[in-house]
């Protein structure tokens, strides 16, 4: 086991031998027909996990659904009880970007309540994750860009509210920054948040990260590694007690929303990194998969596999199979 703990924080936790790994274990998010967010890409990348087995000696199960008391870490009232009674203002409901539906509700739900268990679980272990997650957009009274709740900000908040951790940090790889992370952390001490992002894409109106890297269009996978060799390095200083990583699919080049132009092998390389550097300090870390919006989507299916190939290859979890590319 990993157990960088305190003993005083370690004797909070229920200890079990198993890394484990999380789900969201709700139906498809209804959305209309011709809708630009591809909802089917969880369930996706879920039958490759089982396929391939990918997790290996791992546990994957249904992620708990989050409380409201867990959500208020993060959001305010107003906004967390007219979301979960489906009365929220039209106007944040386009900034949304995704129909309110009950179905909608209890897979956000699910996702902050799979960021918290797998930040936990990472904790034990020094490894976790959840096949979801990512949902960097949403701000304290508002959601945005298909982000409904933040489950990043709600996850570290918890953590550190109920003394599991003094100092967690966020390392956002999603090609769009993370100004939902940074306008409910940012000014939190305990908290270090480090976006690596499209210096032209969305959000355009950025909120400040603790560090911000932005990179211009067709990067590649050369400079692309480079900078993140240099947030690494900082993210390391901070010596958090865990790293949230937020893996996005959407820097592949077959991304329509990306534009940084990383090939598979790239991003591959960029997962092996980040898995072997925190392990080196003794870092846990928790995975989030974020954005990805490739056309063909089994591209970015494929990436996000990778990404726990890539942690169960360095956490030693898994089988030989190679990783995958197209």
């Amino acid at each position: 086991m990993f157990l960088r703990l305190k003993p005083e924080i370690a004797s909070n936790q229920p200890v079990t031998n198993t890394p484990q790994f999380y789900f969201p274990d709700v139906p498809v998010i209804p959305l209309p027909e011709g809708h630009r967010f591809p909802s089917g890409k969880y369930a996706l990348l879920r039958a490759e996990i089982d396929r391939d087995q990918i997790l290996g000696a791992a546990t994957l199960q249904a992620s708990p659904t989050a409380t409201r008391d867990h959500l208020l870490r993060a959001h305010d009232s107003p906004y967390v009880d007219a979301m979960l009674a489906g009365t929220v203002a039209p106007d944040i409901q386009r900034r949304i970007g995704l129909p309110w539906s009950e179905t909608l509700v209890a897979r956000s739900r699910s996702t902050v309540g799979g960021a918290i268990a797998s930040g936990r679980a990472a904790l034990q272990h020094g490894i976790s994750g959840q096949l979801a997650g990512g949902t960097h957009h949403a701000h304290r009274s508002f959601g945005s860009g298909f982000c409904v709740f933040n489950d990043l900000a709600t996850a570290t908040l918890t953590l550190l509210d109920d003394g599991l951790a003094e100092r967690v940090a966020i390392l956002d790889t999603d090609v769009h920054q993370g100004d939902g992370n940074s306008a409910i952390l940012g000014s939190d001490p305990r908290v270090f948040v480090c976006s690596i992002q499209g210096e032209k894409n969305f959000p355009f109106r950025r909120v400040p990260s603790t560090l911000d890297f932005d990179l211009p269009d067709g990067t590649g996978d050369d400079a692309y590694l480079a900078t993140l060799a240099t947030a690494l390095d900082a993210v390391t200083a901070f010596r958090p007690d865990l790293v949230f990583f937020l893996s996005g699919a959407d820097t592949l080049k077959e991304d329509r929303l990306g534009r940084l132009d990383l090939t598979h092998t790239g991003m591959m390389q960029r997962d092996l990194t980040v898995f072997a550097h925190f392990k080196a300090h003794g870092i846990p870390v928790a995975i989030a998969i974020g954005g990805g919006y490739a056309e063909p989507i089994h591209h970015s299916v494929t990436a996000y596999a990778n990404t726990f190939r890539a942690a169960a290859h360095i956490h030693n979890l898994t089988s030989t199979r190679t990783y995958t590319s197209i």
